[in-house]
């Protein structure tokens, strides 16, 4: 069996990815997010909460037995070490998820929605095409703030830990601007969507 067409999807933090992703989903694209992924394992009875509980100890879960993820953002934000091992912890788990739900993927493509894939060193051996979501820094945070409630300075140091706006963009096959309204956004999605239908036709052409 061929291996999917697999697009990577990134962007920063409030940038209108999972807007984008929903729409390529309407559109027909089979989407894996690892954000969804990274929910599911650090859920109640999730995968990762048995080391996660090990590594952070009984108060920073929720009564429910889920992680709480603000109490652990904090605590990462502040503290290197916890993050590494945080990340040693899910990142196997995340990747080795994604790469089930790939193959198993039954859409013309693959949508991978990674927020930090340029920031992943090995990304371009995991996907076909990298597509940007991109708007202005100020956009990000209002959006951001009007969603998670979360204060300025806050959203700025979210900001500040991923990859600079000119790399990601650097970085794109496409760019999707996402500065003005859904129905702009939904458009460059609906081209794309068309894009990608051939690129993914002429590469299982070329495999068989």
């Amino acid at each position: 069996m061929s291996q999917p067409y697999v697009v990577g999807l990134t962007g920063g933090i409030g940038s209108g990815k999972s807007a984008a992703a929903d729409e390529f989903a309407r559109l027909g694209a089979t989407v894996v997010d690892t954000d969804v992924i990274a929910r599911d394992v650090t859920a109640a009875g999730g995968a990762a909460i048995p080391a996660l509980r090990g590594l952070f100890g009984p108060e920073y879960f929720e009564a429910s037995g889920a992680m709480d993820r603000a109490k652990v953002r904090e605590r990462v934000f502040g503290d290197p070490t916890a993050k590494k091992a945080l990340e040693a912890v899910l990142h196997p788990m995340i990747r080795a998820e994604s790469e089930r739900k790939i193959a198993a993927a039954t859409g013309p493509y693959v949508v991978y929605v990674v927020p930090l894939l340029v920031e992943s060193g090995d990304y371009r051996s995991r996907v076909r095409r990298v597509a940007v979501v991109d708007c202005p820094e100020e956009v990000q945070i209002e959006r951001v703030r009007q969603r998670s409630q979360l204060p300025e300075d806050e959203v700025r140091r979210i900001i500040a830990t991923q990859a600079p706006r000119a790399r990601r963009r650097a970085a794109a096959d496409d760019l999707i601007d996402n500065g003005g309204t859904l129905d702009a956004l939904h458009k460059q999605v609906r081209e794309l969507h068309q894009a990608y239908l051939d690129f993914a036709r002429a590469a299982s052409a070329n495999l068989s």
